[in-house]
């Protein structure tokens, strides 16, 4: 003869609505803290990007001057054949291009500088001359002690 047990109720497992009202609003109130310092942290890595492709693009540059006798009118002839250098052994930058900075413009030449043999400066975030914090300009001037 089968005799039937009660059946015991187990307790569903999941959460409350106040328990997830509770994670999220301290999900919240970490992205509201957390959130500003990371975007400081990336902006400031952009800027020190930018002196470091600096400083190679003025490695390069000097590496062409030894090789071509003089500093190229435009950064476009470390990566492609100017037609007045006769002893170019490019291209000169690994990639085959000439860089953006790392807001996505151009960066600036001169040649003769005027704070060294070769100007080059990025523009920082807005692309203009000036400019506080991730909007000042970044020159490779600045970086020589």
């Amino acid at each position: 003869m089968l005799t039937s047990h009660p059946r015991i109720r187990r307790p569903v497992a999941g959460f409350t609505l106040v328990e997830l009202l509770v994670v999220l609003a301290i999900l919240g109130l970490l992205a509201g803290l957390v959130g500003p310092q990371v975007m400081k942290f990336l902006g400031s890595s952009k800027s020190k990007t930018a002196a470091l492709q600096i400083e190679d693009l003025a490695a390069t540059l000097d590496l062409y001057r030894l090789e071509i006798g003089h500093y190229p009118e435009r950064l476009e002839a470390l990566v492609s054949d100017p037609g007045n250098a006769p002893n170019w052994n490019g291209p000169y930058l690994r990639k085959g291009d000439v860089p953006k900075d790392p807001w996505g413009n151009d960066y600036q030449y001169r040649v003769p500088g005027q704070h060294g043999p070769v100007d080059i400066w990025s523009l920082g975030a807005d692309g203009q001359e000036g400019g506080d914090g991730e909007d000042s300009d970044i020159t490779s001037w600045s970086q020589r002690a």
